[in-house]
């Protein structure tokens, strides 16, 4: 049985849809990544899956439970973290865990070692008589998945929890997803950032609400046509506005002090860009072809679309 199966699952507000016949599977103890940029429909779509939210049609099941017919049930096997997950910020750590383990009675038998568990897991032992007002975001961050682990769900719905987090702390999270997947855990995460999911085992392309491909990350870069070219220059925005003017049927993407511009002809383009940038008196550092990146395939993807 898979941890999670939906079925043309729509959510309408009045005309628009924000989530639109939505179907995929997933397998339990995977890391199952939904991307997209922001209004593609992913916070909706968890919200739909925690029970929090009705659907206008179609079904889904968590653990077998349906999402609206067995709502309540859904909910004590489920873990969610919303985007602005609901601490206490004039509590300690310890006071805000032991607030959430009362929400979902958990018994006080066995609550200590679970909370130290927790604690040691998310490396916030240290830190358990802080107010959680005063921890970073890093920390609150981790704080909120102690709270949302409290009682030891099977499914771990996360939505976008690496927004606006620091990049240490960003890998120091996704550290201990991994090591929920090793227990076991199936978890759901949302992200907008395309480099997180490549660290999933399967991704899902949304825009629009619309799921435009699912598969694991090697298999999705298999979906590009044509080659990228990294293009190194000192002044990429720039060079970025210039190339998307000139160049016909290539898409132009920046990455810092590099973009990369997707084509079918990768040595006429090269030779193109050259002459483009030279002309305008931009320097060129470097042009190579390299592998795509999943926003490479994301933005060739809605291209097609």
């Amino acid at each position: 049985m898979d941890a999670i199966k939906i079925d043309n699952l729509t959510k309408r507000f009045g005309d628009m849809a924000a989530v639109d016949n939505l179907s995929l599977t997933v397998a339990k103890g995977e890391l199952f990544g939904l991307v997209g940029s922001d209004g593609a429909g992913k916070t909706t779509t968890l919200r739909l899956l925690t029970a929090i939210m009705e659907p206008t049609s179609g079904d889904a099941w968590v653990q077998g439970r349906h999402i609206v017919r067995e709502a309540e049930p859904l909910k004590e096997v489920i873990g969610y973290m919303s985007q602005r997950f609901g601490l206490y910020p004039d509590l300690s750590v310890l006071e805000n865990i032991h607030f959430y383990a009362d929400i979902y009675s958990l018994p006080r038998k066995g609550r200590e070692e679970q909370i130290e568990r927790l604690l040691a897991f998310s490396n916030l032992t240290p830190y358990k008589r802080r107010l959680a007002g005063n921890l970073s975001g890093g920390m609150k961050q981790k704080l909120g998945l102690a709270c949302a682990l409290i009682h030891t769900p099977q499914v771990l719905f996360l939505d976008e929890p690496t927004n606006g987090v620091d990049p240490v702390s960003r890998r120091d999270f996704w550290r201990i997803l991994y090591q929920l997947l090793k227990e076991g855990v199936t978890v759901f995460v949302t992200t907008a950032y395309l480099d997180e999911a490549d660290r999933c085992n399967r991704v899902g392309l949304i825009h629009k609400g619309k799921l435009l491909a699912c598969d694991t990350p090697n298999r999705l870069k298999g979906l590009m046509r044509g080659s990228i070219l990294e293009v190194r220059t000192s002044e990429a925005r720039q060079a970025a506005k210039l190339l998307r003017q000139e160049l016909k049927g290539a898409s132009v993407g920046v990455f810092g002090d590099r973009l990369h511009v997707a084509t079918e002809a990768p040595e006429e383009t090269s030779v193109a860009i050259e002459g483009i940038l030279q002309k305008a008196g931009v320097v060129l550092q470097g042009i190579r072809i390299i592998e795509p990146n999943l926003e490479d395939i994301f933005v060739s993807v809605l291209t097609e679309k």
